[in-house]
């Protein structure tokens, strides 16, 4: 090993990263700073996205791959050394000068971790759309699914995802948050290959934007909401105003749970101010109606209150069998059938 002289300056070595979520040469200003005065600028990748744009700029880029002796020797006498560290991050080289620096027989030069690019909030986004492109090309079963073959499976994950907020597990509703994300992506995915009326993902997001700065007044507008029951006025007269509906019943899935249906339906006409005498009949149907308004009219999810005294049954019957009480999680898990899509 090759030591340097105790007198010389110790220089400066700087490993420079970059995000490949961002586009090549959009550098921060201290990068450009640091990388037009360094005196050697390395980078191990000559296929590096980023070296066609500081070639532009005018600064020397040399392919190369120094061991960290030799990049600590290129230091000496107070030089600076810049780094442009591909994908993996140079873990040889760091290893490499934390092992120089630990022998305590190395003047080091100053070490710096310097980010010439960040990602903003939402960039793993783009890492899931490129993932779902290549799926979408390359999984004999991703690559034959449609609309319709994926519908049952956003039912699926959207109860999934219930389950896991009521039972209060934040790696589970982690979890299940990206399985209903990976069933928007997958669907904007397959719509691009739509013959007569594609769109895409960047469609969907756009949509949405635009949806939400309008029925935000109160935000993104000069309209005033000082409690939540204003911000829910705002929605339906914006939301009304966008569907032209004649009745507030319009947009209402029939498909849904019952006690879901019969409870958005009360919440309708309530926030309407509609006086709706409720039908009358007989069976359980209408008993079960007029405990979901009644809920909903008390501030009560019909639908979570069931699941919940469901719960306490199934864990009655357990308790009867001689069982352990079961966990707050269903058995069938989205990645847990053999027929559903990858995660």
């Amino acid at each position: 090993m090759n030591e340097t002289s105790p007198d010389a300056a110790p220089g400066r070595i700087v490993l420079l990263t970059t995000s490949h979520r961002v586009a090549p040469g959009l550098l921060s200003w201290p990068a450009w700073q640091v990388l037009r005065t360094a005196d050697a600028v390395l980078c191990a990748d000559g296929a590096h996205p980023q070296l066609p744009y500081l070639r532009e700029a005018g600064i020397s880029v040399a392919e190369a791959s120094p061991a960290a002796q030799e990049l600590v020797d290129l230091c000496a006498g107070g030089r600076t050394a810049v780094v442009v560290a591909t994908g993996e991050g140079e873990p040889a080289l760091t290893d490499g000068l934390a092992r120089l620096a630990g022998s305590g027989r190395v003047r080091m030069p100053e070490l710096e971790l310097l980010p010439a690019s960040y990602d903003l909030p939402g960039a793993r986004l783009l890492d899931l759309v490129q993932v779902m492109d290549r799926i979408r090309v390359e999984c004999p079963w991703s690559s034959r699914q449609t609309h319709q073959g994926l519908a049952k499976y956003g039912i699926e994950e959207a109860y999934e995802l219930v389950e896991a907020i009521e039972a209060g597990d934040r790696e589970e509703l982690r979890e299940e948050l990206g399985d209903v994300l990976l069933q928007v992506v997958f669907h904007s995915r397959i719509a691009e290959e739509h013959p007569d009326a594609p769109f895409s993902v960047d469609d969907v997001a756009g949509g949405i934007v635009t949806k939400l700065i309008h029925r935000h007044p109160h935000v993104f507008g000069d309209e005033r909401a000082e409690t939540p029951e204003d911000v829910k006025e705002h929605w339906l007269r914006t939301k009304a105003e966008e569907k032209r509906r004649t009745s507030v019943t319009e947009g209402v899935p029939l498909g849904q749970p019952g006690l879901a249906l019969a409870a958005k339906l009360a919440s309708r006409a309530r926030t309407a101010e509609l006086d709706v005498p409720l039908p009358r009949g007989e069976g359980i149907g209408y008993e079960l109606l007029a405990l979901a308004v009644r809920a909903e009219a008390d501030g009560v999810d019909p639908e979570a209150a069931l699941r919940a005294a469901a719960r306490a049954y199934r864990d009655a019957i357990r308790a009867t069998e001689g069982v352990p009480a079961a966990g707050g999680r269903s058995e069938a898990a989205f990645g847990e059938k053999p027929d559903t899509v990858e995660e």
